[in-house]
């Protein structure tokens, strides 16, 4: 992988690093202001399915935030974009879909069979 890609990506991961810890932010400003008394329980039941689904995806995030990490380590290492299975190269293209992926499609693949055939 060239210089001009190795750029390409980190910048990819430090915006995608970036954009996940600004809505973590905003998710905790907007439960600390959110004093709201509710009179009928079926509102108060959806604000708070509303805010256990907000923590469900942020969890989501602060996992995605460690594969990001990991990535830009990759990148510093100089091992960004070879495949932790086989050693190959992962193609440009499956790196743009999901920059923060270890594995090139056919390992990919094969775990995925892998997983289905044991029922995982």
């Amino acid at each position: 992988m060239d210089q001009k890609e190795l750029v390409f990506f980190r910048e990819t991961l430090n915006k995608m690093l970036d954009d996940i810890l600004q809505k973590g932010q905003e998710t905790i400003e907007d439960m600390n202001e959110s004093g709201e008394n509710y009179a009928d329980p079926a509102d108060r039941a959806t604000a708070e399915s509303d805010r256990a689904f907000t923590l469900r995806l942020r969890d989501r995030e602060r996992k995605l935030i460690k594969k990001i990490q990991r990535a830009i380590q990759r990148i510093d290492d100089g091992d960004f974009g070879i495949c932790h299975s086989c050693g190959d190269d992962i193609s440009v293209a499956r790196l743009k879909a999901r920059p923060v992926t270890t594995l090139c499609i056919a390992c990919k693949s094969r775990q995925e069979e892998d997983e289905k055939n044991r029922g995982d």
